[in-house]
């Protein structure tokens, strides 16, 4: 089948993390793992090229794709290199994409910057020309305005979207409607891990609610050491990412807990893990009659590992979307693959129902 052409909204650790791992599995490497789904609608991991990327650090912005993954403050060495694949960086709107802890490590351009209207001209022409398809958000938690931005960009330029950040999109409905309206396809928002700490969470709160278990109450903590932690140290930026990830837990219990009794959410910085991410899950309740039990778990990941491993299957259930030329919300990938989908479902129910879609019976 013809490849899938992608831009990248974000020259970071996520998507140095997603070039790195189809560059990985191109080259048969035994380090590229297994992976659930090598073929998604007959689309493979190695379809996938990245034809464009945008972004607002000075070290990335006019250099190729390939080298741009590798500039500080991106930590993620998988592979020495990956092969130019002829796309450059270009330079996108900071808006509110740039917090004030990571400023001076993303360094964003400040001499010569173009204007906003500038910019959105040269970014339609450039998606346009180098005939991107689907669009991948790897923008900073908290970046609303700029999020919005590249969402009308999508629409503007006539191509597929997958939202992978905390920015309610996909399940705001007057966004759905609009990607509906141009029948074109959108996954999100927030995008879940393949082992991350909100997935445990929400296993461990379905194993309860299937048992029969009664949660009284239940945290889970996360701490890391990229940019990412440090971007979420500045609480004015974390109020949607912690909606979406309690919600993400609320939405399997039986009976859905109080605020002062779910606390679900990331809690510091740790300079020296980098991309590693310990999460610290405690979960509390009675089982018959009335007996309490309480569990807890320490999860260390790589952060960047566990991101890249959905995208790969987002990115081509939205392109099957585009051949199909399905529009808006897709909401069975979407309940499948995010944290906080506009049709929430259980992980088995979605699951399903992302197979069958797949299968053409949904």
């Amino acid at each position: 089948m013809s490849g899938i052409r992608v831009g990248v909204i974000g020259v970071g650790n996520c998507a140095s993390g997603i070039i790195q791992a189809v560059q990985l599995r191109r080259s048969g490497a035994r380090e590229a793992g297994k992976h659930g789904n090598d073929r998604i609608g007959g689309y493979r991991i190695e379809d996938i090229e990245f034809v464009s990327a945008f972004d607002v650090g000075a070290n990335k912005i006019g250099r190729p794709l390939s080298e741009a993954i590798y500039q500080p403050p991106n930590v993620v060495d998988w592979v020495p290199s990956v092969p130019d694949g002829g796309a450059v960086v270009m330079e996108s709107p900071v808006l509110d994409g740039v917090g004030i802890f990571v400023d001076n490590k993303v360094k964003p351009l400040r001499e010569g910057r173009s204007t906003v209207p500038e910019l959105r001209s040269a970014i339609l022409d450039q998606l346009k020309r180098t005939k991107t398809e689907v669009l991948v958000n790897y923008l900073p938690v908290g970046s609303q305005k700029a999020t919005e931005f590249w969402a009308q960009v999508a629409l503007d330029a006539r191509v597929g979207m997958v939202n992978c950040m905390p920015v309610f999109i996909a399940s705001r409905r007057e966004w759905a409607d609009r990607f509906a309206e141009r029948k074109l396809p959108i996954l999100g928002d927030d995008v879940k891990g393949v082992v991350g700490a909100t997935i445990v969470h929400r296993t461990l709160a379905q194993l309860c609610t299937d048992r029969g278990v009664e949660i009284t109450k239940t945290y889970q903590i996360n701490v890391g050491g990229n940019t990412d932690f440090l971007n979420m140290k500045e609480a004015s930026r974390l109020e949607s990412k912690k909606i979406s990830k309690t919600e993400a837990v609320q939405d399997v219990l039986a009976d859905r807990l109080s605020d002062d009794r779910i606390y679900v959410g990331p809690s510091d910085f740790i300079p020296f893990l980098g991309n590693t991410k310990l999460a610290f899950i405690r979960v509390e309740g009675r089982m018959f009659p009335g007996v309490p039990f309480n569990m807890e778990v320490r999860l260390e990941v790589d952060d960047k590992a566990n991101s890249a491993g959905v995208v790969v299957d987002a990115i081509r259930y939205c392109k099957i979307a585009i051949d199909r030329k399905v529009g808006g919300p897709l909401l069975a990938p979407s309940a499948w693959l995010m944290k906080h989908p506009p049709k929430p479902m259980s992980d088995e129910a979605a699951k399903r129902e992302a197979a069958a879609w797949i299968a053409a019976k949904r």
